[in-house]
């Protein structure tokens, strides 16, 4: 399986109740909201430190050509990290050429990407929609081949996390069990992501590389660290898609005259 499509899915699923005072001290150690470093171009002077602290990387390169070869050096040259590329509006052959690059996952717009991805364990696939998606499809998601959803707002030039934000991904939580992602502004605070945490996001995508600050992530996961994040998938994820049962009405019979 995908390494970071693993650790997704623990980070949603939430850690198990364990025996022993060794591994219950490492599932503490488990991150609670994962970061993925998402990456315009990766011919970046000192890169290792704009993708210090991510749990994963995101490329988002639209000349395959370059960008699969772009892919396989990030693979070697930071092997901690698995990496990852955003697909778009390509053909069965150029799919092939990514995974064979060395890529663990793919990002794909679920309007604009062929059914030619390759339905194997070992690439992870997480479907990516926008916010305005209707209730009506977004209820089809748990039964379609991926692994996770990504969810985007096309940003603005101020674009900045608000309260209806958090309904949609609230509203999205509520009905999905999949682990889900969402993309989020550079600049966002520690403090914001544990809201997200608690609105039921598992991981979010973070801008990096020119234009950023270096060691952004770093500081943030340090930050994220220092605070305390409840265990609130068991119930969320648990009863996403439960129907709710009411109590049944008796109508009385008339009685006969």
């Amino acid at each position: 399986m995908s390494k970071f499509i693993n650790r997704l899915k623990r980070v949603s699923q939430g850690a198990p109740q364990l025996m022993g005072f060794r591994l219950a001290e490492s599932a503490q150690d488990e991150p609670k909201i994962l970061l993925v470093a998402s990456l315009a171009q990766a011919d970046i002077e000192d890169l290792t430190d704009y993708v210090a602290g991510a749990d994963a990387g995101l490329l988002s390169i639209p000349e395959l050509p370059s960008g699969t070869k772009t892919l396989q050096g990030l693979s070697q040259a930071i092997p901690d990290v698995p990496w990852g590329y955003r697909l778009e509006n390509v053909s069965q052959e150029k799919i092939k050429q990514v995974v064979n690059a060395g890529c663990d996952f793919v990002v794909f717009p679920a309007a604009r990407t062929s059914l030619a991805i390759p339905q194997d364990d070992e690439l992870g696939k997480i479907l990516e929609v926008e916010m305005s998606l209707s209730e009506g499809l977004l209820r089809t998601v748990d039964e379609l081949p991926v692994d996770a959803l990504l969810i985007t707002e096309e940003p603005g030039k101020d674009y900045f996390l608000t309260w209806h934000h958090l309904m949609i991904l609230r509203h999205f939580a509520d009905l999905l069990t999949k682990p889900l992602l969402v993309s989020v502004p550079a600049k966002v605070t520690a403090s914001e992501l544990q809201v997200l945490w608690e609105a039921g996001m598992d991981g979010v995508i973070v801008e990096a590389g020119v234009g950023q600050p270096k060691q952004r992530l770093k500081k943030l996961r340090k930050a994220i660290d220092k605070l305390t994040f409840s265990s609130r998938h068991e119930q969320r994820k648990a009863g996403a898609l439960l129907p709710h049962i009411g109590e049944e009405r008796v109508i009385p019979a008339e009685e006969e005259e």
